[in-house]
């Protein structure tokens, strides 16, 4: 038996981009700057779809919005076919020319000023026409935006259980301290020597904040944070002026303030290129190949 499109459907498929990428921002303002668009155009989009369909799918709350009873269940009906589409016109186009497309890539708050910057280069030199829309964010937003499509690759610190991972190779964690404080002419020290000291440390739900707390705990003392702050380069510069220490991996490039020592008791973290489940275009293949082809070059420069 044929099937046809309902006149709601036919009309509505239009206006999915703009609902779906609102129900995920939750903002106007920042879901219209995603898709490039004016905030009055996508606006009137979402109220095309409202009209269409003939019940409210948004409400506003503080500055942003949230989904209504029926937006959500909207969005959870149909934010996997809206990404299955997109998958499916991204893999056609790039099938059909596999130098060029769009890779949403993905890497971590440690990493930036020299290992990415230069793995891209090269990346560029080798596939030119291939455009890279580049985040940087914490291990858990990374890997949530890998899963939910908003990434097609990222470099994360440690890699999630739930997602397809090439292991990359290993991330040390040091002991920094100021070149004035008493343990910067060690070599090596032992963590439970730090249970008097002020920690300057990324907020909780950072990954290398819950291993400091881990560390810390196995070695019998609760850190004293004295600092609480996301950005590791900021750290390194309150570190610098004798604020407190902090467990951190070293420096892609030189602080002549701080002093990096040798840590027992804590272990590595791994370093993993994470991808999605869905399958993968041309362009992403080819930076995934190149990132992991690269790996040793960029661990290299990642852990020194």
């Amino acid at each position: 038996m044929d099937r046809f499109l309902s006149d709601e459907v036919a009309a509505a498929i239009p206006l999915f981009a703009a609902f779906d990428t609102a129900a995920r921002e939750g903002h106007i303002t920042r879901a219209a700057d995603v898709l490039g668009v004016p905030q009055s155009s996508l606006s009137r989009r979402l109220k095309s779809l409202e009209q269409t369909l003939g019940v409210p799918l948004f409400q506003q709350v503080g500055r942003g919005v949230s989904l209504t009873t029926a937006g959500r269940e909207l969005h959870e009906r149909t934010r996997d076919l809206v990404w299955a589409l997109d998958d499916a016109v991204s893999a056609v186009k790039g099938n059909a020319d596999p130098d060029s497309g769009l890779v949403r890539f993905g890497f971590p708050l440690t990493l930036g000023p020299v290992s990415i910057p230069s793995l891209l280069a090269g990346f560029h030199r080798v596939a030119p026409r291939i455009r890279l829309h580049l985040v940087q964010a914490h291990g858990e937003a990374l890997s949530e935006m890998v899963r939910d499509g908003r990434l097609d690759l990222a470099v994360i610190i440690p890699p999630p259980d739930d997602l397809p991972v090439t292991v990359l190779g290993r991330q040390r964690i040091l002991l920094h301290v100021a070149r004035t404080h008493p343990l910067a002419g060690r070599s090596q020290v032992e963590l439970a020597e730090l249970a008097e000291e002020h920690f300057i440390a990324s907020p909780p739900t950072y990954h290398l904040r819950q291993r400091l707390d881990s560390w810390c705990a196995r070695a019998g003392f609760t850190p004293h944070v004295a600092f609480e702050i996301s950005e590791f380069e900021t750290i390194r510069v309150l570190v610098g002026h004798g604020l407190g220490i902090a467990l951190l991996p070293a420096a892609e490039t030189p602080h002549p303030d701080l002093v990096g020592i040798t840590l027992s008791g804590v272990g590595d973290r791994t370093i993993g290129l994470v991808t999605g489940n869905r399958r993968p275009s041309a362009a992403v293949t080819r930076l995934r190949d190149h990132v992991t082809s690269h790996a040793c070059e960029f661990i290299t420069n990642a852990t020194r």
